[in-house]
């Protein structure tokens, strides 16, 4: 287990553990069971890891990058409790995607589909964006220019009540950020973007109406 503090905060789907010290960030993480057996299979099909801790009395941990540049991480048990209740909705809304910026979708996906076999979805136009199932969880490759980092994706059931928090705790919030139809986008202070949408935008054909009122959003 880890020496350093850290915290982890879900909304019962999503988990984000917050790290008191320096590592490359963000780290995209699973929990893999029989972790030595995994890494040595991968390290068999030419994955390169670039930290590697397999040991009996050990916290088994390995850490590697895709083809992006993209920081990914394998434990082999969770590190924290999970509580006994969740909202299973924050703030921004329901969470739906983490996207990842990449030069070729298509490329990356042969590092991913390794890692997480099952597309869920793709769509080639007006940008190529590949959504695969990542244990669960919804990981997309966006070749968006206006991507510029590992950012999380919400549908937001309530605007109001969202702006009312982000007017309340003074945070930096940019509207119709350019991002798939994104109406709002929020920046946390290690640098995680977050974009609020009205609806997945894999879902439906989606369509800025640039006629709401967010005149009282900051920013």
């Amino acid at each position: 287990m880890w020496t350093h503090k850290y915290a982890v905060v879900s909304d019962g789907v999503l988990n984000i553990g917050l790290h008191d010290r320096d590592f490359d960030s963000p780290s995209i993480t699973f929990v893999q069971q029989d972790l030595a057996r995994h890494a040595r299979s991968m390290s068999d099909h030419h994955f390169d890891f670039a930290y590697m801790q397999l040991d009996e009395d050990a916290f088994n941990e390995v850490r590697l990058r895709d083809r992006d540049g993209h920081h990914v991480g394998m434990i082999e048990a969770r590190t924290f409790h999970p509580g006994d209740e969740y909202d299973s909705d924050s703030a921004c809304g329901t969470w739906f995607e983490l996207s990842l910026p990449v030069r070729d979708a298509v490329r990356s996906a042969r590092f991913w589909a390794s890692v997480a076999p099952n597309l869920l979805e793709m769509r080639e136009e007006p940008t190529t964006h590949m959504r695969f199932d990542a244990d669960g969880a919804a990981l997309g490759l966006s070749e968006s220019i206006a991507l510029d980092g590992p950012s999380l994706c919400f549908k937001c059931h309530d605007k109001a009540a969202l702006k009312a928090i982000v007017k309340q705790h003074g945070m930096k919030s940019q509207k119709f950020p350019g991002y798939e139809g994104a109406f709002l986008a929020l920046k946390a202070p290690e640098g995680t973007a977050l974009y609020m949408f009205g609806e997945d935008f894999l879902g439906e054909r989606y369509e800025v109406a640039e006629s709401v009122d967010l005149s009282e959003f900051p920013g």
